[in-house]
């Protein structure tokens, strides 16, 4: 596969940023099979904007040759208090993320966290010489990566995370370490921080995060990035994420109840289904109406259906319920795959976590 076509898959949505991109060119110009890591905290259920739209940019960066990883990061979920900070739920939990990547990403590698530290003094002495280079001020202004802010009284463990993330590059991704915008923050810290080790400078890759189907909350800031990242989907709201185990009705019923102002594009959940994840399935998006109301329209690209909703051609109820149809019909081989008996057993952790609906 020639560079170009490398590129255009790695570049292509749901990528947001590369930092930066002629970095990205120099290193598939010398390496045919540069390593990539993305890492995923273990908690609750997964939704679209974990496994799907990250599962898309894995997918494609293995077309491209890259190496990919995934990293079930158990001890930062400990640290995190995920799944109530117990250790042996995580472990177990664990096992139900490894079978949903294995199935969505097939190429991916799976790494737990317990075996990455297991007998590595080196990681842990690398600990110390990254967390030598940067002050407390630098790493609480990280925090954002594990959805903590500044204000909030955190233990010290916590405070360990940014500078753990950051050396796990060296080990797991050392080329393209990959995660959504809210991770950008120790990507950055990275890429100034390891050329005073003497480490490879990564090339940090963001893709988008997706919307939760609420109306976003007003943030106080002028940082896009912040508001992007307090309206992400997110399972600890279950009433606003669609989960790759959702039926055909639940995810139509919370739809009907997303936010999905008329005329609007930017900051729609609804639209954003249709743009990262519908055509990124399907060459043309059907959506079905009432003739009275001007009968069937079938859409050859996202740019034309927000041309068309903004036009006010296009009523947020007819919108709605044709992604619906189309979510629960791609999320389908997911749910029936969990539906095994030895695979919904996986699911049994979760049964006992107010986190995981």
């Amino acid at each position: 596969m020639d560079i170009e076509t490398k590129l255009e898959l790695i570049q292509r949505p749901p990528t947001e940023e590369i930092i930066t991109e002629k970095e990205l060119r120099e290193l598939l110009e010398t390496n045919e099979h540069p390593k990539h890591y993305i890492g995923f905290e273990i908690s609750g259920l997964l939704h679209l904007g974990t496994l799907i739209v990250s599962g898309y940019k894995i997918n494609d960066l293995a077309e491209a040759g890259v190496n990919v990883t995934v990293y079930l990061a158990d001890w930062h979920s400990f640290i995190n208090r995920k799944l109530g900070g117990n250790w042996d739920n995580i472990l177990k939990a664990s096992e139900y993320f490894k079978e949903a990547f294995n199935f969505f990403c097939p190429k991916a590698k799976i790494v737990l966290g317990s075996d990455l530290y297991h007998n590595n003094d080196e990681y842990w002495k690398d600990i110390v010489r990254f967390s030598s280079n940067v002050t407390l001020n630098r790493v609480t202004r990280c925090l954002t990566i594990m959805g903590r802010t500044e204000k909030e009284s955190l233990n010290f463990a916590q405070y360990i995370y940014p500078p753990m993330q950051a050396v796990d590059i060296k080990y797991l991704g050392e080329d393209i370490p990959h995660g959504g915008m809210d991770q950008r923050k120790v990507h950055v810290l990275a890429r100034e921080v390891f050329p005073k080790l003497g480490w490879k400078k990564p090339i940090a890759l963001h893709h988008h995060l997706l919307m939760g189907l609420s109306e976003p909350p007003k943030v106080n800031s002028k940082d896009k990035i912040e508001q992007v990242v307090a309206s992400k989907m997110s399972k600890s709201q279950p009433w606003t994420a669609i989960f790759i185990h959702d039926s055909e009705e639940q995810i139509k019923e919370k739809l009907l109840k997303a936010w999905c102002p008329e005329r609007q594009a930017e900051m729609n959940p609804v639209l954003e289904l249709t743009k990262y994840i519908i055509f990124h399935e399907k060459k043309e998006f059907l959506v079905e109406r009432n003739t009275k109301y001007g009968g069937d329209v079938v859409f050859s690209s996202y740019k034309e259906l927000e041309k068309e909703y903004i036009e006010g051609k296009l009523h947020p109820m007819d919108l709605k319920l044709s992604v619906a149809r189309e979510i629960s019909s791609i999320i389908d081989p997911i749910r029936k795959h969990f539906e095994k008996p030895s695979n919904k057993k996986l699911l049994e952790v979760f049964q006992y976590s107010s986190i995981s609906r």
